[in-house]
């Protein structure tokens, strides 16, 4: 729980600044830019913190000498989120929803399901969501990584969903 009371004060306190904005347009084609600025600052301020993770994990897998596409890496870390937009998902929905799911776990769940809570929806279905925003650009090897980085580990998961989950779990 403390570390559930962390994340609430990192989100509420989260700045971009210009320097992350040329880092962002640097990395993000100009059609994932908005999808990028469409999320709430806490969850840019978090993608920015996976992306910065996701490339020292990157690194060290290198210094190994395992390949590892860190650009598709970085798109990913930075993008993994988009499908919680801003005024869908925002920092007391997410606490709204953190909290349904801890102590109403399977009736969380059917609400979500049914229709009842759209902030539910969105808290288990964003990496779909993502994924679907992400194609409707272009972004298909994107869109793939980002789709499963929440579901169960596979055996052929790719080096770089693989990375992209430590990030996000780091963060």
């Amino acid at each position: 729980m403390i570390g559930r009371v962390r994340q609430f004060v990192r989100a509420i306190t989260a700045q971009v600044t210009e320097k992350d904005r040329a880092y962002i347009e640097s990395v993000l084609s100009k059609e994932a830019l908005p999808l990028f600025y469409g999320m709430h600052r806490a969850d840019q301020r978090h993608a920015l913190n996976v992306a910065q993770t996701a490339m020292q994990l990157a690194e060290e897998r290198r210094a190994e000498g395992t390949p590892v596409d860190g650009r598709l890496l970085e798109r990913c870390a930075l993008l993994h989120d988009v499908g919680r937009r801003k005024g869908d998902l925002d920092i007391f929905g997410k606490v709204f929803c953190v909290l349904a799911v801890h102590f109403f776990s399977a009736r969380a769940r059917t609400w979500a399901e049914d229709g009842t809570s759209k902030m539910l929806a969105v808290y288990f279905h964003h990496p779909k969501i993502g994924a679907a925003l992400l194609r409707d650009i272009g972004l298909l090897e994107e869109a793939a990584i980002i789709e499963r980085h929440h579901e169960v580990p596979r055996v052929d998961d790719s080096l770089e969903l693989r990375l992209l989950r430590l990030a996000d779990e780091a963060n």
